[in-house]
């Protein structure tokens, strides 16, 4: 496998990319769903609703956090967590960017 050339790509190209595969996982795109419809930080354990176990909740989590797209803070032993709101905004004016700039062309393979 060979190595991926990141430097070639816009800093944009690349914030997006390691978004999109942050939650290019069903187990991440449900809990980013469930801290959404909580309408508040989550500070339970995700494990029992998800039906996974919580060490790997644990590094879902992780990764969602290591792209920006959600944030933690510390509460005693827990973890709460919530939506980053300024990169769940970028993410969305990327992707509506991205999706708006195609234009069906007539004829075209």
């Amino acid at each position: 496998m060979g190595i991926t050339k990141t430097e070639i790509f816009t800093d944009e190209q690349n914030k997006l990319a390691i978004q999109l595969k942050a939650i290019a996982h069903p187990a991440r795109i449900a809990i980013l769903q469930l801290i959404i419809e909580a309408k508040a930080c989550i500070c339970g354990d995700l494990s029992a609703e998800l039906g996974l176990a919580q060490p790997t909740v644990s590094q879902h989590l992780k990764e969602l956090k290591n792209a920006g797209l959600i944030q933690g803070t510390i509460e005693g032993v827990s973890v709460c967590y919530c939506i980053e709101p300024i990169a769940w905004k970028n993410l969305n004016d990327e992707l509506n960017k991205l999706f708006s700039s195609y234009q069906n062309p007539n004829n075209c393979c």
